[in-house]
């Protein structure tokens, strides 16, 4: 293999691969992405097995080939190297690569032991909104549990209606639901009150979310498109491709955890209340992070103890004019929803003291979003 290729190009897609090797590996080939040139193009990809990315840059290719390279040390070797064209040559010693006056020489593993990707899809079911997708999960990827466990909660529902596209994450404790307006390719037309399409659910992987996300902040992100077989979900954007093993199970049924019957709400300014939670929290328990709101006439106390540290309060003056009432909430859980919105104005909407609330903030454009939170019992 022989190719030159521009610096900026090649880090752009190094960087974009480093979030897919794993830091912790018992397999020695998944340190490193496998690098294959020909004609005018070098494509690149990496793979942990459960995710993988396939991308591409140009070059001048003088001599295809293809092998593997180790991620992490190709990636800060590239990022350090002066503003000029790359230049790489494979030999029987392994690879060279240079810049300028600079040079070097990577050890290389064998290419036919690097595992392969399901090749892209001759066919996509969706293009989907690149804008609203980013904006649903920075609202929802929060919410989703870490336990293995319960791996069916270890992503977040895509479900994909005639007239909306929906995002719902949970861990047991919280649920985050966004939707947006869409329209399905094929629906547009479709005679009032008739779906040309059934609704769709997939359930989306944590990793893959996050994945997705970085891929669709990069200013050459365009139209995604979806699909998926059997095993895999796709997610195609110009020259990239992610693939994703699909999560076998039963999402909840969200939509039965959500209350209907608050009827008690307050709101709060968002930067004050966010203020608020952080600084009283900052003396709550470690283990169990809990806030009190004690809600009163015209003002809401935000307060927190711990025997080993001590007691923190604040006032916030509110427009409630109720009887007196405690609930009691996760101070990260409240900050996590408090830090995904942009609004001036959130409220907090619930029945009593052991009843799931619900937050949302206040006149949100272009989306709906709810966030339904279990208080704690002290």
């Amino acid at each position: 293999m022989e190719l030159v290729v521009r610096k900026s190009d090649f880090l752009r897609e190094l960087q974009l691969l480093q979030s897919i090797v794993e830091r912790k590996i018992t397999i020695p080939i998944l340190a490193n992405i496998l690098v294959e040139a020909d004609g005018d193009t070098m494509r690149l990809l990496a793979t942990d097995l459960e995710v993988g990315l396939r991308t591409a840059c140009p070059a001048s290719v003088s001599r295809g080939g293809t092998m593997t390279l180790p991620a992490r040390k190709l990636f800060e070797l590239v990022k350090e190297l002066p503003d000029a064209d790359v230049r790489i040559e494979q030999d029987n010693a392994g690879l060279k690569l240079a810049a300028d006056r600079f040079e070097s020489r990577l050890s290389t593993l064998p290419p036919e032991d690097y595992p392969s990707l399901p090749a892209a899809l001759e066919a996509y079911e969706e293009t989907l909104p690149v804008a609203a997708l980013r904006l649903m999960i920075g609202k929802t990827v929060f919410a989703i549990t870490g336990e293995d466990t319960r791996y069916f909660l270890n992503g977040a529902l895509l479900v994909m209606k005639a007239d909306s596209l929906s995002l719902v994450a949970t861990d047991g404790h919280r649920l985050a639901l966004v939707s947006v307006p869409w329209t399905p390719e094929g629906t547009a037309g479709a005679p009032k009150g008739e779906a040309a399409v059934e609704d769709r659910r997939e359930i989306l992987p944590k990793k893959t979310l996050a994945e997705l996300d970085r891929l669709l902040r990069d200013p050459q992100a365009a139209d995604l498109r979806f699909g998926r077989t059997e095993n895999h979900l796709f997610f195609e954007s110009g020259p990239r491709l992610l693939v994703s093993r699909k999560i076998d199970g039963q999402f909840p049924a969200y939509d039965r955890v959500i209350p209907r019957g608050n009827d008690k709400r307050i709101d709060f300014d968002r930067e004050r209340i966010a203020r608020a939670v952080r600084r009283v929290a900052l003396l709550s328990s470690e283990r169990s992070r809990a806030v009190k709101f004690l809600i009163g006439p015209g003002q809401v106390e935000v307060t927190s103890s711990s025997p080993d540290v001590g007691e923190a309060k604040e006032l916030l003056p509110v427009g409630s004019d109720g009887p007196p009432v405690q609930i009691c909430f996760n101070a990260q859980y409240v900050s996590d929803f408090l830090g995904a919105v942009e609004t001036e104005q959130v409220t907090l909407e619930f029945k009593d003291e052991v009843s799931q609330a619900v937050m949302r903030p206040v006149s949100p454009e272009g989306y709906d979003y709810l966030y339904v939170i279990m208080p704690m019992r002290l």
